[in-house]
């Protein structure tokens, strides 16, 4: 089969290869998925350049969508020819979606309506799951977003695009954190009410005149390391809840005195290791959704195999707006 691989870490055009490998067969439990695309994540570019290798090659990425082609024993034989997304695809093993195509246990391979294409099946494993479980979260440690004010930080990245959605298809109304016109445009479309420009003005300041004063319910957040001085800034409200699910520091400095004194609370996830009730919880909503068709999906640009370096390079300049796509 036709794979793109790297067998150690570096920038995208040194270490990255496209060529043949063996296609795998679908063990116990597994099924063999024949990709049609493959999503590129920043966590995809980030594990490429910096985390070691524990086997001789990688194929990367972790989403992507395509048929079930055969199952191995113990998977029901009527799931052949089923369009499907899949999720954790390269998440602690080495061959991921970048391939033409991938074996992996039957319950990462997920129902993809009809009417959802392939382009779209390929940004629900990262940036679809990590939304929804924000926003069921958000439900779960502040109530019902109905009326509720959420800031979404990054609210037109790949993930902010999909909670944006989501807070308003919940009732809530959205402030989003953007970096320039065409970034709040795009999360205009997405549902957003207002937007902030994060690089020239002042986020707490902004949130309270939006909320005459209050700061938000709920913060859906990208960047802790920032977010943690805003919400002690006013930016979130006395009991308010943080959902995090990422920070640009590793070590983050919480102002502690005005977090307790507001009784503020924060919720970390990964989405890569969800509790089985929260997956399976996670994967309902979101097929539910995705079923009614309630999702605008957007894909900021599409790329060959062949070109999997330039889609490596283009998510690391972060200047695309949309999710970044490989059909392979």
């Amino acid at each position: 089969m036709k794979a793109a691989w790297y067998s150690a870490n570096g920038e995208a055009q040194n270490v990255m290869q496209v060529g043949e490998l063996p296609t795998p067969s679908p063990q116990a439990g597994e099924v063999l998925v024949r990709l049609a695309t493959s999503g590129v994540n920043p966590s995809d570019v980030k594990s490429r350049r910096a985390r070691p290798l524990s086997d001789p090659l990688i194929v990367p990425h972790s989403d992507g969508a395509g048929v079930i082609e055969a199952v191995g024993s113990g998977v029901p034989t009527a799931r052949v020819g089923e369009r499907v997304w899949v999720w954790n695809g390269q998440w602690q093993r080495p061959l991921g979606t970048c391939a033409q195509y991938m074996a992996l246990p039957s319950e990462q391979a997920v129902l993809l309506p009809e009417g959802t294409d392939f382009a779209a099946g390929a940004c629900m494993g990262i940036p679809g799951l990590t939304a929804v479980q924000s926003v069921i979260l958000a439900e779960r440690m502040a109530g019902d977003l109905q009326g509720q004010t959420v800031l979404v930080t990054g609210a037109s990245s790949a993930v902010g695009h999909y909670i944006t959605q989501m807070v308003t298809l919940a009732g809530g109304r959205v402030i989003g954190t953007v970096g320039s016109e065409a970034k709040a445009a795009h999360a205009y479309a997405a549902g957003m009410k207002e937007a902030i420009f994060y690089k020239t003005e002042s986020v707490p300041e902004r949130v309270k005149a939006l909320t005459q004063g209050r700061g938000a319910d709920v913060i859906i957040d990208m960047d802790f390391s920032t977010t943690a001085r805003w919400a002690a800034d006013g930016a979130l409200t006395a009991h308010g809840q943080v959902i995090g699910y990422g920070s640009n520091a590793l070590e983050v400095l919480l102002p502690f005195r005005p977090w307790l004194f507001q009784s503020m609370g924060v919720k970390f996830f990964l989405v890569y290791d969800l509790t089985p009730a929260d997956r399976l919880g996670a994967l309902a909503r979101l097929s539910q959704m995705l079923v009614k068709d309630q999702l605008r999906h957007s894909i900021g640009q599409r790329f060959t195999m062949d070109q999997v370096a330039e889609a490596h390079r283009t998510v690391e300049a972060g200047q695309v707006v949309g999710n970044v796509v490989i059909d392979v």
